[in-house]
């Protein structure tokens, strides 16, 4: 089931994103919910150009698996 959530803004980004809805004959409830989840998942995962560097990086990769290996064996502490 849907949540309701309750978000004040300034008039003028309320015009901003009415008319950027409008644009895409959306509601503005839809428009804000699909602007957030492409936000969200823009940080969640890499591109592919973006992962072809990371595996062509050997010292990174070589960082992660030993990194990997130290949370297996509980060789970390975790910093407040």
């Amino acid at each position: 089931m849907g949540k309701t959530v309750t978000v004040r803004i300034d008039d003028a980004t309320y015009e901003r994103i009415k008319a950027a809805a409008d644009a895409e004959r959306r509601t503005i409830s839809n428009f804000i919910e699909n602007a957030t989840m492409s936000y969200v998942e823009q940080g969640e995962f890499v591109d592919d150009h973006e992962m072809a560097g990371i595996l062509k990086d050997e010292a990174l990769l070589r960082n992660i698996k030993n990194a990997m290996g130290d949370i297996k064996s509980r060789k970390y502490r975790i910093v407040d």
